[in-house]
């Protein structure tokens, strides 16, 4: 049985994320502590307490879910005895928990990825004024369908698929008005549901270009290491190893769809039956609905480890 450690994104934030596993593990304090030092900040209080609106923050977020990510990783293969590569034999994360995977296979450091994710968050942030750009879910659409209702829709402005969650959950990301159009026009296609999503930005679309230029340079000169288990990357719905591959893959992630769909179905096909979602419980219905053959567990708390020991 091949087993995937997977990690969730931006959104699977919450406070008082992280806290059970910093109370009853020194591994998960250990890793919280060293993100809060790169940091200089009170990150894991701030997870810990709130106040949500500050943790939703998209330069909070995204080192905060990485971090809970890498501490549940830590109890596991530490206090557990389930170590990469021995437990797992790929990782893979949607969107920002992409970066959370290639820490996990020891492609980059916890510290310089708590600091590159700031960084990336803040880029991001900063990309689009705000109210300019949004997100949308469209429920009940498949992929070509999605693409034709972004081609009417855009009208000269930009709209892209952002999102391939799963069949029937796609994400539109664009200005304003053209994802107000492409909600409407889905509507009229027989989308069971659009709804706008409560983000700080249209992400994963070419409006996202500016902080993809910034990462770029960020990384140039980034060490990167080979992961110890195969990377299967969002951009390509397929497994990478070579570090410039990685890094140019990292940049093209912030404007490109994120193919998770396509990503499960390419991991089961290579054998893969059985994912582990570390600090979140989001990917797991997503992976059930796309290949329910897979298996699926989360770790968020101390008795999810124990729940999981119990049946591997």
């Amino acid at each position: 049985m091949a087993t995937a450690f997977v990690f969730p994104g931006q959104g699977s934030q919450q406070v008082g994320m992280g806290r059970a596993l910093a109370e009853a593990s020194a591994a998960a304090r250990e890793v919280l502590e060293e993100v809060d030092d790169a940091l200089g900040q009170h990150l894991a209080q701030l997870m810990f307490e709130g106040p949500e609106e500050e943790l939703t923050l998209t330069r909070n977020a995204q080192p905060a879910i990485m971090a809970v990510g890498l501490a549940a990783l830590a109890v596991l293969e530490r206090e557990a005895g389930l170590k990469l590569p021995q437990a797992a034999q790929a990782v893979a994360g949607h969107s920002l928990g992409e970066w959370t995977a290639l820490a996990a296979a020891r492609s980059l450091p916890l510290s310089r990825t708590a600091r590159l994710l700031r960084l990336r968050g803040e880029a991001m942030q900063a990309a689009v004024p705000p109210g300019e750009g949004a997100m949308a879910a469209l429920l009940g659409l498949g992929l070509e369908d999605v693409r034709a209702v972004v081609d009417e829709a855009a009208r000269g402005e930009v709209l892209a698929v952002a999102n391939d969650n799963a069949p029937g959950q796609l994400v539109v990301s664009g200005h304003l008005e053209a994802v107000t159009r492409a909600m409407r026009l889905a509507k009229e296609r027989g989308a069971r549901h659009s709804v706008l999503l409560p983000v700080s930005g249209p992400f994963h679309c070419p409006l996202m270009a500016p902080a993809a230029r910034t990462l770029a340079d960020a990384l140039a000169h980034e060490p990167i290491a080979p992961p110890v288990v195969p990377l299967w990357a969002n951009v390509t719905a397929a497994p990478v190893q070579e570090p410039d591959a990685i890094r140019r893959l990292l940049v093209e992630q912030v404007t490109a769809t994120v193919r998770w769909r396509e990503t499960v179905e390419a991991m089961a096909a290579a054998g893969v039956t059985r994912m582990i979602e570390l600090g979140g419980r989001v990917l797991g219905p997503l992976v059930k609905r796309i290949a329910p053959d897979i298996a699926c567990h989360h770790i968020r708390t101390p008795d999810d480890v124990d729940q999981l020991l119990a049946v591997i």
